[in-house]
């Protein structure tokens, strides 16, 4: 069953999350249910948890993202994960958007200020996200527990939502760190009433990873909790994740780390689905094979996570011009996402490619992108449809929302990691090992063993070029692309820059700036990154 959509909005009517000046904070909505009442219910605290999940995949409090969390921007265009995609995908090579949402086309320009409003909510949104972690860890610690008699069976479930609540923390500043660099830290001892102190990125990377080290056993073990919330395999992602991507926050590389953590992951039993690449992106893909490629995923049910960001949004904004709406499960297409002509190039044969994994749609769509508001110039991409296997919509009849779970992570991105760990000289792997892991990604793709690859193919440009092929439109680009130095001052891609051809970027934009209304409210953020 999935947890939280079956009881997310149990939480959502008890507690109200409002943004002051200097700080989150949560408040009773009225007083018709006082703290210790409340917090005598075992069913609060899988509530709240519930929230915390929530706050990855909906943008407001109610229905349609409505009575959004984050002030200043519409709850869908603020949506947690619409947000974090638009930071990795649409500042690259896999993603160009066509329309003129205030700074929205900034990001793909690299042209983005400290006044992006998309970069301004996705600070606040990380924010946000943390402080709803932070409170369910204050309302339920042993002293708390024992306040409110809580029983024992009771409380080894709330050990383990406090483990997860940890995980979700630790997995925002993630998103912190290698975004920002530097972001406010704030934990569940915080004091509201004080403006807090900014960690640097380096500081960061190792709080993240000592507090996912410290609750590795609290975790609940890889593949045995409910569907869609964090177990081990997920807080090895994770980790796997700042250990790959050591050498940019860190200035020290840690590939050994990073593939003693894929190993327990390659070891949980997750495996390469035997059924079609399209499986994982549709409708039923919690049920219909693919999920056995999942390590965690952001849920959606077009009935009872109705929001216009998450698979929503990536299903109904790369629909527009000749595409047909109801072949996606939906009832419209809003005619915004493609793709560059760079990216096309990646696959052998571009759209007429042997690999499964090529999906774009071509009539009358030019590969070249010479207006960008135009949503015919460019090819779109078909990867998320709201269908089930059997041909059938999805759960929502208007079809408005979707019910296409998000791959946080895949087995495949772990197959991938532990190549690319192997040949940038890290311990516990060897190539061999790798081949066998890339080639089974390869004959999904293919259907047969005529994609496979040689040992001696297996470098760091295939690898980059793979898991854009594999990964594509499951936000890792922009993070890729920075590892692999290729973000801002050597790859070129239509438009990056501002212009058409492209053109190389300054170093400075492998992070965001932080925003300059957050340096207004909190000194202690200064100063800017440099270059903004």
């Amino acid at each position: 069953m999935k947890m939280y959509k079956s009881i997310i909005f149990l939480f959502l009517g008890m507690l109200v999350f409002t943004a002051c000046e200097d700080a989150l904070t949560v408040e009773p909505r009225d007083n018709r249910v006082t703290e210790a009442e409340l917090f005598q219910d075992p069913a609060t605290y899988r509530g709240i948890i519930a929230k915390a999940y929530a706050g990855l995949a909906l943008g407001g409090q109610s229905g349609g993202d409505g009575n959004a969390d984050i002030s200043g921007i519409d709850g869908g265009f603020s949506n947690y994960l619409r947000l974090y995609w638009n930071m990795q995908e649409l500042t690259t090579d896999e993603a160009i958007i066509a329309w003129n949402d205030g700074t929205i086309k900034d990001l793909h320009g690299h042209v983005w200020t400290d006044g992006n409003e998309f970069i301004n909510a996705m600070f606040s949104r990380v924010n946000y996200q943390i402080a709803v972690c932070n409170e369910f860890l204050s309302l339920s610690t042993d002293a708390k527990l024992d306040e409110y008699n809580i029983p024992a069976d009771v409380r080894a479930d709330v050990a383990n939502y406090r483990a997860e609540a940890r995980f979700l923390r630790a997995y925002s500043y993630y998103h912190g760190m290698d975004l920002f660099g530097k972001m406010p830290f704030t934990d569940e001892n915080s004091d509201p009433a004080v403006l807090p102190l900014a960690k640097s990125r380096i500081e960061l990377f190792e709080f993240i990873e000592s507090e996912l080290l410290a609750i590795e056993d609290d975790m609940v073990e890889a593949r045995m909790n409910e569907y869609g919330r964090a177990d081990k395999g997920a807080l090895w992602m994770v980790l796997s994740k700042i250990y790959m991507n050591a050498e940019v926050y860190t200035g020290t590389s840690r590939y050994t780390d990073a593939i003693t953590q894929l190993n327990k992951v390659i070891s949980a039993g997750y495996s390469v689905p035997n059924v079609p690449y399209a499986y994982s992106f549709q409708a039923d893909n919690d049920r219909n094979g693919a999920e056995d490629g999942f390590i965690w995923t952001i849920n959606f049910d077009g009935l009872n996570t109705q929001t216009f960001g998450g698979t929503t949004y990536l299903t109904h904004a790369p629909v527009g011009g000749n595409m047909d709406p109801s072949e996606f499960g939906i009832n419209g297409g809003w005619g915004g996402i493609r793709t560059t002509e760079q990216f096309v190039e990646l696959f052998p044969g571009e759209e007429n490619s042997a690999d499964s994994r090529e999906t774009f749609f071509t009539d009358e769509q030019t590969k070249e992108i010479n207006d960008v508001g135009q949503f015919k110039d460019g090819f779109a991409i078909q990867k998320f449809k709201n269908v089930n296997v059997d041909g059938s919509a999805g759960s929502d009849t208007v079809g408005d929302f979707v019910d296409i779970d998000f791959p946080i992570f895949r087995i495949s991105d772990a197959y991938l990691m532990y190549a690319e760990a192997v040949v940038r000289g890290g311990s516990g792997g060897d190539l061999t090992t790798a081949q066998g892991y890339l080639n089974q990604i390869r004959e999904r793709a293919y259907g047969n063993t005529s994609g496979n690859i040689t040992v001696g193919e297996i470098d760091l440009d295939y690898l980059l070029e793979e898991r854009a092929r594999e990964l594509h439109w499951e936000a890792h680009r922009r993070q890729d692309l920075v590892r692999f130095g290729q973000f801002t001052t050597s790859k070129v891609w239509a438009w990056k820059g501002n212009v058409r051809a492209g053109t190389t970027t300054p170093a400075f934009r492998n992070i965001l700036p932080i925003p300059a209304q957050e340096l207004n409210l909190n000194p202690n953020l200064q100063p800017q990154n440099t270059g903004y």
